[in-house]
């Protein structure tokens, strides 16, 4: 298995360990740093009845973007966990700012050791942050542990399409998925597939972003600029493989 670190760099697209200290720098302008909030909440709204009274897992949280707007929108209780200290202090802050501290609590943690000591969820939501327990079906069985009967599990992700010759060594192709899906005793509900014209604004505004904080990180740390200048290659052939090769959905799957 990946060390934490290992773990936390392969999610954010990078291939270098040592880019895991700079992280939070090269992701300081942006809030929403994968998932959209409002897919999520609109799925998460159609397919429970009461969103006041339910209590939602998102591991990988990040900055908080997905579970403070939940509890802003919907008013349910939200944990997220997420293994960079400065994330989830952002989060703390925007929980605060947006008026939803009582509804939302963060951790700084390991996401795969912590799973087995936490209660059951209505909703666990993975955002954007890859295999990081496994493929679907080692994942949703990892998490079936602490998702209620009636429960759902929210994974934004990008694969394959069926009759693509694309290989990615993150990805799988949609059947391949929907059969893991089921042997998990699962159901895939409901599929949220992203627009390709905004995956494309989106994925350059990022990469400018990006690109900009590594550039200042290549002036301050001039002895690492390769790991700086490796990460906006990995970045922008990623970018590249988004916008052109693979499915963006976010996808809900039922626990029945």
């Amino acid at each position: 298995m990946d060390s934490l670190k290992e773990s936390v760099v392969k999610a954010m697209d990078g291939k270098d360990v040592e880019l895991f200290p700079f992280i939070p720098y090269i992701l300081q302008d942006l809030w929403e740093i994968g998932s959209d909030p409002e897919i999520i909440t609109a799925l998460i709204q159609k397919h429970f009845s009461d969103t006041a009274n339910i209590e939602v897992l998102d591991l990988g949280c990040g900055k908080g973007a997905v579970s403070v707007k939940l509890a802003k929108n919907l008013s349910c209780k939200c944990l997220g966990i997420d293994a960079i200290p400065e994330f989830i202090s952002f989060a703390e802050k925007k929980a605060i700012e947006y008026g939803v501290e009582m509804l939302c609590m963060y951790k700084v943690g390991d996401m795969r050791e912590m799973i087995s000591s936490l209660p059951e969820f209505d909703a666990i939501i993975l955002g954007s942050i890859g295999p990081v327990f496994g493929d679907y079906l080692a994942t949703l069985t990892r998490l079936s542990k602490c998702l209620k009967r009636g429960g759902a599990v929210i994974i934004d992700d990008g694969y394959i399409d069926n009759g693509s010759k694309f290989t990615h060594p993150l990805m799988q192709k949609k059947h391949e998925i929907i059969s893991q899906v089921n042997k998990a005793g699962m159901q895939l509900a409901e599929e949220r597939i992203v627009d390709k014209n905004y995956i494309i604004d989106v994925e350059d505004r990022i990469f400018i972003l990006l690109k900009s904080r590594c550039e200042e990180l290549i002036v301050k740390h001039p002895e690492k600029s390769r790991l700086f200048e490796d990460y906006i290659l990995k970045q922008k052939q990623e970018g590249e493989v988004l916008k052109k090769q693979v499915v963006c959905s976010t996808m809900l799957i039922k626990n029945w």
